[in-house]
């Protein structure tokens, strides 16, 4: 009987070898989430630095061959973010992988201090050189943003300047029928869609398209949302 027990617990550990040892390399999925990440992140300003995590070499995940790349509902690539990753093929599982996206740029800061409801004039902002992704999710970037608008609230000077601290006239309208154009190397698409939220012109906004898909693009005046694909 021992011996029986024996030859049928060897026969059990074979038959669970070859599980223990499907693990999913991590190479392989660090270089999918660098590529994903650095096509979502064509259209940023600046330079885009990416930095890719961990992935557990003790994953237990069965080997993958074909992969697809997310991010989840309402995650912008911007700072410190999880990306999502499915195998398609041969055998189906997901997993999350962290990453930090650092955005280098120009943005706006107040060259003295505002009060509120007064107009900005060129004189009163400057371009600072920085981390665009240590400042405020809808920092301005451009004179033209900010040159005739009247401030929100009073800012000491040298301040970051945000959208938050003006009165900028909405371009596209939370509920409003958007055109959503998304332009490509010799290409360009029109779609129709709702937009999600409200944003002045040169703001990001996101737009449920007529098919149901959710994306998100820079708002311009006219209520059109501009995509630019790689």
């Amino acid at each position: 009987m021992p011996r029986l027990l024996a030859i049928a617990l060897l026969g059990t550990l074979l038959h669970l070898a070859p599980i223990a040892e499907a693990r999913q390399d991590p190479a392989p999925v660090r270089a999918e989430v660098a590529r994903f990440l650095d096509t979502e992140t064509r259209s940023l300003p600046g330079e885009v630095r990416i930095q890719v995590g961990e992935f557990r070499a003790d994953n237990q995940l069965a080997p993958c061959v074909q992969f697809e790349s997310f991010l989840p509902g309402g995650v912008r690539p911007w700072g410190r973010i999880s990306v999502g990753i499915r195998c398609l093929a041969p055998s189906p599982w997901s997993a999350y992988v962290p990453a930090e996206i650092k955005v280098m740029g120009l943005y706006l800061v107040t060259t003295a201090p505002v009060t509120a409801g007064q107009i900005l004039g060129p004189a009163d902002i400057r371009r600072e050189s920085g981390e665009l992704t240590a400042q405020a999710v809808d920092v301005l970037t451009d004179p033209s943003q900010a040159v005739g608008h009247a401030a929100k609230v009073s800012l000491a000077g040298g301040r970051p300047l945000a959208a938050s601290h003006l009165r900028l006239p909405p371009a596209v309208v939370q509920g409003q029928p958007v055109k959503v154009i998304s332009r490509g190397p010799g290409f360009q698409v029109a779609n129709d869609g709702t937009a999600l939220s409200s944003a002045a012109d040169g703001q990001g906004a996101q737009v449920r398209l007529a098919t149901g898909q959710v994306v998100r693009g820079t708002a311009r005046s006219g209520g059109i949302v501009e995509i630019t694909l790689p």
